[in-house]
């Protein structure tokens, strides 16, 4: 069996009913998952092809889906509110969360934008993520657990204000409220040219961070926001869903540099020789001088 192409013992699949109800179901062997139109054993889901069919003892059908990490993201258990998809495929780009990378996120919440980066990093990756409430960090864990990307997940809990166990890495992304006090924390961790991001609420944030940034050691500043409209599916009268998915944060990205030091000292300038003096000739052009004589004199008297 092709379990690349086919629900396998203990995949996490996605069942779609007819009326367009969604369920995510863990496949364990002997074990049964129960609808509001009968059950389905996990044995018989096993060994499907995603995109066919099953049925509950009563003839109800389900298509068998392997699960997106949109998926993934949007059915996190959450206390508090999680980065959106249209936030963290962006920060994914930005950030450069490629196979390989070591990236330390602080704020770990719910574990949503954790899950993205360690699947985007996977497998030879590392994420280590801070959180400072223990009943936080087990509702992450749970749920990196679930969607089976806690391998590569260094999870700590601590204030963030120690600075980070980490150095030398590729990327630092703060998910906290005053993310300008964590600036010097930051660099302590980046190599050089590193990536940094981060995510807030509020324009004074945003300020608040900027003015930190701005006072050296950072470059290619930005501040952006992503919004996203949906389209009503009438291909006769398309037009965009009367809601959409508004403001849910501002994101800020930087790359570290070395602060710029200061200008070498100017030489001083060379020192003008002054032209030489000619000397001045009191006679006019093109006179003759008049020899003195006594009779010229003599007849001046006359």
């Amino acid at each position: 069996m092709d379990y690349t192409t086919a629900a396998a013992p203990g995949a996490y699949v996605q069942l779609i009913g007819a009326d367009d109800r969604r369920f995510f179901v863990r496949l364990m062997p002997g074990q049964s998952f129960h609808t509001h139109h009968g059950f389905i054993k996990h044995d018989q889901i096993v060994g499907t092809p995603y995109g066919g069919t099953v049925f509950t003892h009563n003839g109800h059908p389900y298509i068998v889906l392997q699960p997106s990490l949109f998926d993934l993201i949007m059915r996190v258990k959450r206390n508090t509110a999680i980065v959106y998809p249209k936030e963290i495929g962006y920060i994914l780009l930005k950030i450069n969360a490629v196979n390989g990378a070591r990236i330390v996120e602080a704020g770990t919440g719910s574990g949503a934008l954790s899950l993205a980066l360690a699947t985007s990093i996977a497998p030879e990756g590392r994420l280590y993520t801070y959180e400072e409430r223990v009943e936080m960090q087990n509702l992450a864990r749970k749920n990196l657990e679930n969607a089976g990307v806690a391998g590569n997940v260094t999870m700590k809990l601590r204030n963030i204000v120690e600075g980070f166990d980490e150095t030398g890495v590729d990327a630092v992304f703060l998910d906290v409220r005053e993310p300008q006090d964590f600036l010097g924390q930051a660099r302590a961790a980046l190599k050089g040219g590193g990536f940094f991001g981060s995510i807030v609420p509020t324009t004074n944030q945003v300020s608040n961070l900027l003015t930190g940034l701005q006072a050296g050691g950072w470059m290619h500043i930005e501040v952006e926001e992503i919004l996203m409209r949906s389209y009503k599916l009438v291909p006769e009268r398309l037009r965009p869903e009367d809601r959409m998915i508004g403001h849910t944060g501002f994101l800020v990205f930087a790359r570290k540099v070395d602060p710029s030091p200061p200008p070498p000292p100017r030489p001083p300038a060379p020192v003008e020789q002054a032209a030489p003096v000619e000397p001045v000739d009191d006679e006019m052009p093109g006179e003759e001088p008049v020899p003195f004589s006594e009779e010229t004199d003599a007849g001046t008297d006359a």
